[in-house]
């Protein structure tokens, strides 16, 4: 039923708002059919490039097009797209079935066609009303709201709220779907049943999807890509995956994944990396005595015993909390002057108390590792891993 999808392309999108810049040179290409979710915390610009891109807002410079087509010049309405509002902008005087037509009604019908007496009378509006009121009962049922056309937004829940401002959007036909943080305003349940029910809605349409949230798990958990902003760039646009496992940033690091990634001061060495006193068996590619962040991800620490080997990265420190979540423990220690995080299954971690001290260890293949700027740098096993005495062990 829709109209087809369509690439976008955004060229060197810049954007001020006085003196405050919102976006600087943002280059982005969206694939036909793909659902892009724009990702990164608040004032990163996110929801002014999706307004640009909607025609709500225009840029200082740069360029968009849409399946080729320079848009820039033209009105919201006339660059196919439809957008999904944070507060559902439905009318509330209106049904459900009146707010999901109108769209079609302003296309379709005359001024004088969409008068309450003198449109009825006139030729062609009741075949058209009828075609309308086809597809909007056909957009509703696929949504479930078949029972609902008859309500007013106050008799709805905030979830039905949301697939009727989906179902508006869905009755254009656009070429691409536009999502300004639809799910905020619902409660934590329905943001995860409500999150299944667009991606599903995805893959059935098979239009292109643009969604903006600053909820990470959103973007991990719907996006066929996801472009995390920070200071109206782009840092990293990547599959959710690889976003999380292979980040180019320690920004992009620290701000996916949930607890956050643990970061650790360090140093390099001539036989590898000194953290916290102790010599980890990996190299980064910087020049000796450079200061490196080394990062690991609390999934990819145990206890010590655990993981054993010439190639295990150790930290040593005092447990500070435990956190029991059923599936999993996550055991926090004070290394130092870092706080580390790991995840350990309940057994293991049941014979822990607070203050005990624990080395926790990860494979050196797991250590992620940024230079003094934040940029992603390579490692590799140390030629000469240096060995520390048994006042540091």
């Amino acid at each position: 039923m829709l109209s087809g999808m369509a690439t976008v392309t955004l060229t060197r999108i810049r954007k001020r708002f006085g003196t405050t810049r919102v976006l600087d040179g943002v280059d982005l290409e969206i694939r036909d059919g793909e659902f892009l979710t724009l990702v990164g915390p608040s004032g990163c610009g996110k929801t002014t490039l999706l307004r640009i891109l909607a025609g709500l807002d225009h840029a200082d410079e740069g360029e968009v097009r849409i399946d080729g087509a320079a848009v820039d010049a033209l009105a919201p309405k006339h660059r196919d797209v439809a957008m999904v509002f944070q507060s559902y902008a439905l009318y509330p005087y209106m049904t459900v079935a009146q707010n999901v037509a109108l769209p079609l009604e302003m296309r379709r019908l005359s001024r004088l066609q969409r008068l309450p007496g003198l449109g009825r009378v006139m030729p062609g509006t009741a075949a058209r009303r009828r075609e309308i009121t086809d597809e909007v009962e056909t957009v509703a049922g696929s949504l479930g709201l078949g029972g609902l056309l008859g309500r007013r937004p106050a008799q709805l829940s905030g979830g039905q709220r949301q697939r009727v401002a989906l179902a508006r959007a869905m009755v254009r036909r656009p070429k691409v779907f536009l999502m300004d943080e639809p799910l905020s305003n619902l409660d934590a349940k329905l943001r995860v049943d409500t999150r299944t029910e667009i991606a599903q809605l995805h893959r059935r349409l098979g239009t292109t999807f643009v969604y903006v949230t600053h909820d990470q798990v959103e973007a991990m958990t719907m996006s066929d890509r996801v472009a995390l902003m920070m200071d109206g760039r782009i840092l990293q646009l990547a599959t959710p995956q690889a976003i999380y496992d292979d980040p180019r940033h320690l920004r992009v690091a620290e701000f996916i994944g949930t607890p956050r990634i643990n970061t650790l001061p360090a140093s390099a060495a001539s036989g590898g990396l000194d953290v916290l006193g102790r010599a980890w068996p990996i190299a980064a590619d910087v020049a000796p005595g450079s200061p490196v962040t080394v990062a690991v991800r609390p999934e990819h620490l145990s206890l010590d015993e655990d993981v054993t080997g010439p190639e295990a990265c150790t930290v040593a420190g005092r447990v500070a909390h435990l956190e029991l979540l059923g599936a999993e423990t996550l055991v926090h220690v004070r290394a130092g002057p870092a706080s580390v995080v790991a995840r350990v299954a309940p057994d293991r971690a049941a014979r822990l108390r607070l203050d005990d001290e624990v080395r926790l260890a990860t494979p050196a293949g797991r250590v992620l590792a940024f230079d003094a700027d934040g940029a992603r740098v390579p490692t590799h096993a140390a030629t000469r891993p240096e060995r520390r005495s048994a006042a540091h062990a």
